[in-house]
């Protein structure tokens, strides 16, 4: 017997649960990254050494998406989630404990685990957002991404105060860890919504269990499947470029400033707060622009803008100007990401496996940023440095149609999950046309019939036609 589809309670309750998680993974996030130039100096490393050690957390990550769309298939969102947390607990212990032991190998273990938590969560809370817009409704990843960015200017605000005060890695890192353990696991319970119709109709068509979060995709398919579709490639390389340009300015933008305009460590943190706060603002907005006018234009306008703000930032004489630029960096950097993640989802039964191949792209960007800015800012300063990524921004502006809207195919025996932002199907009497996306409804009432004449009913009447006559046969041998 089916279960019915969530009751409005439940989603609601899993949509604000899910922005808890969101707002945490960005405060985890941004807390370690706050600390960065303590650690550095701390351990005595360079900024090509730093680059090195960053790379680590990018193989973690890269590792980690390549297997987390079947991880997350075959064993739900609740299991991802909780393994997660275990190991994002002890990346932040390890995180704080190194620089007081001088450790570098214990840093870079704590990078690499750090990279391997944040990308299992990530794809896990991601998928899991996209299931949630579809039984809202309507668009609201956005929401869910300036969570993210709210938690991160909690996390760095945390982090410069905590500079400020002198309190040391070891004991705020360690702390974050033991508020990440106790808030995802009071999360648990309720944030993964119960499957829908289609995604029990595609486990049953591949006799896999039906743990709660998205379903594997139908016989013939798989997580693999993804990496061969040209739609998925490209949404991939529009998070490319996001990543790249967001992950850079994690990253980089403190000790840019911190370096480039000769500023406390705490300025640095309160401009990477700001580019946060920025981007904040613009995905809380992200919902009414995105209704308005489109996945394609919104992206364009965030690529350009992503391009002002960081020229202005890498070229600008003082720091107000610099500081100015940030601000349009971040407000640029904003939507990308949540509309490469909403292309992503929009077939629920593959959702898991796009989100993964889109994660992966967004991990090589994180692969080869930190080594390519290092070397150099060795030469040319962490400020200048950065502005090599807007080449990546550009190709963003470039490649933007391929995260138009598309409705996801039938499950047999199911409606098509609607696309938020396209009329939904009805629950009977559509079906795809042979050509194209679009959908022809039945006449109401109308019962669909594929064959020829139903039984007992006699075959329609054919429409009489004038009759051409025939000429006349003359014999062989008669005069013509």
């Amino acid at each position: 017997m089916n279960r019915p589809a969530p009751a409005p309670s439940s989603v609601t309750r899993a949509r604000v649960l899910l922005v808890g998680l969101f707002a945490l993974a960005g405060l985890a996030f941004s807390s370690w990254l706050a600390r960065v130039p303590t650690v550095r100096d701390q351990l005595g490393l360079s900024t090509a050494d730093l680059g090195v050690l960053l790379l680590v957390g990018s193989v973690g990550s890269l590792l980690t998406v390549t297997v987390a769309g079947g991880v997350l298939q075959r064993h739900g969102t609740r299991r991802v989630l909780l393994a997660s947390t275990a190991l994002l607990a002890t990346a932040l212990v390890l995180l704080g404990v190194a620089p007081g032991a001088g450790s570098r190998a214990l840093l870079a273990a704590g990078i690499f685990v750090n990279g391997v938590a944040v990308a299992l969560g990530n794809i896990a809370i991601n998928v899991e957002s996209g299931r949630i817009e579809r039984a809202v409704g309507r668009t609201v990843i956005p929401q869910f991404h300036a969570a993210f960015s709210v938690g991160a200017v909690a996390g760095s605000g945390l982090g410069a105060l905590a500079s400020a005060l002198g309190v040391p890695v070891v004991v705020q890192l360690p702390a974050t860890a033991v508020l990440v353990v106790v808030w995802r696991l009071a999360s648990l319970r309720d944030v993964v919504l119960p499957p829908t119709p289609a995604e029990r109709a595609a486990r049953a068509g591949t006799g896999t269990p039906a743990p709660d979060g998205p379903p594997r995709a139908r016989r013939g398919g798989g997580a693999m499947r993804a990496w061969r579709e040209p739609r998925t490639l490209g949404v991939g390389v529009v998070v490319l470029a996001a990543a790249l340009s967001e992950g850079s300015a994690n990253n980089w933008l403190a000790l840019a400033v911190v370096d480039g305009f000769a500023s406390p460590e705490h300025v640095g943190g309160a401009v990477l707060g700001l580019f946060v706060a920025a981007m904040t603002v613009v995905r809380l907005l992200g919902t009414r622009l995105l209704d308005r006018w489109g996945r394609v234009g919104v992206l364009r306008a965030s690529g350009v803008l992503s391009v002002l703000g960081l020229a202005t930032f890498g070229l600008a004489p003082t720091l107000p100007l610099a500081v100015v630029g940030v601000a349009l960096w971040g407000a640029g950097a904003a939507l990308a990401v949540p509309v490469g993640m909403a292309a992503a989802s929009d077939d629920p039964v593959r959702a898991a496996g796009r989100v993964a191949v889109v994660s992966a792209f967004a991990s090589v960007a994180s692969l080869a940023a930190p080594p390519v800015l290092g070397l150099a800012a060795e030469h040319v300063g962490a400020r200048h440095a950065l502005l090599l990524v807007l080449a990546a921004m550009l190709v963003s502006v470039l490649v933007a149609p391929v995260v138009r809207p598309r409705p996801p195919v039938a499950v047999p025996g199911t409606a098509p999950a609607a696309v938020p932002g396209t009329a939904p199907a009805a629950a009977t009497g559509t079906v795809p046309d042979a050509v194209g996306d679009v959908v022809r409804p039945d006449p109401p009432g109308a019962r669909r019939h594929v064959g020829g004449p139903r039984r007992g009913r006699p075959a329609p009447a054919r429409p009489d036609l004038p009759r051409t006559p025939r000429p006349r046969r003359t014999p062989r041998g008669a005069a013509r």
